[in-house]
């Protein structure tokens, strides 16, 4: 299928019986997420890739709001990153990005919760008009990601699902993808020293091998142009980024 972002006047292409579709957009961070559990799970699945700024018209009864991602299971469209994740892992648990043990899956749910406020602190750099000066945007991102170093340290785990990533891995790393935008926007890197995040820089390096990634993968350039876009508010061509 061809992977184009439809916008108006296309035609909803037809499903394929017994297929998951997910409805997505390449460089959307909230679809990468629902993509990489796809992906970690190697589920059969097509995708329908929609321009979000000239929307087609038939999406809309796909999703009210017109958002993405939402998975069209054949039965039911879900909808939101995180809920179509724990639903795939819930009804395709092999295998699992969750811990077994229900105290465990309580402790990684909470935690994903917390990569919201380290999001909200994403944009503000990227897209907000803060005046801060570099150094107060790297103690804030600092603050933010040391949730997730002491997790790593306490764990000892090479990923924090463990040996290989789980589901918080996968609702992080779209961000984590993305980070090089933000030293551009700033025209230097952030000034985070070198004994700072070290277990979350490793496991940056350790997620670019993991084939779910790779499978989901783009690079700065492409992210960067995006980023521009949005800036200047000019329009872009997602198939041409």
């Amino acid at each position: 299928m061809s992977t184009a972002h439809l916008g108006p006047g296309s035609q909803q292409p037809p499903k394929v019986e017994g297929k998951l579709r997910l409805y997505s957009m390449e460089f959307c961070p909230y679809a990468q997420r629902a993509r990489l559990v796809l992906a970690a799970k190697n589920l059969p699945h097509d995708i329908v890739n929609i321009n979000l700024k000239t929307k087609p018209e038939w999406y809309f009864k796909v999703h009210p709001e017109g958002k993405v991602p939402a998975l069209d299971t054949g039965s039911e469209v879900i909808i939101e990153s995180l809920v179509i994740s724990d639903y795939l892992d819930e009804k395709y648990p092999n295998p699992t990005l969750y811990p077994k043990d229900p105290a465990a899956k309580k402790e990684d749910q909470e935690l994903i919760k917390k990569i919201e406020s380290l999001t909200s602190v994403f944009y503000k750099l990227l897209l907000g008009k803060e005046d801060q000066s570099p150094e107060e945007w790297a103690k804030a991102f600092v603050a933010e990601l040391n949730v997730f170093e002491k997790v790593l340290a306490s764990r000892g785990t090479k990923f924090l699902g463990g040996d290989k990533p789980g589901m918080v891995d996968y609702m992080l790393w779209p961000w984590s993808e993305r980070k090089g935008v933000l030293s551009l926007k700033l025209g230097q890197k952030l000034p985070i020293g070198e004994g700072q995040l070290t277990l979350v820089r490793k496991w940056h390096e350790d997620m670019l091998q993991d084939a779910a990634v790779k499978a989901t993968y783009n690079d700065l350039e492409k992210h960067w142009k995006l980023t521009q876009s949005r800036l200047n508010n000019t329009s872009v061509d997602y198939d041409k980024i």
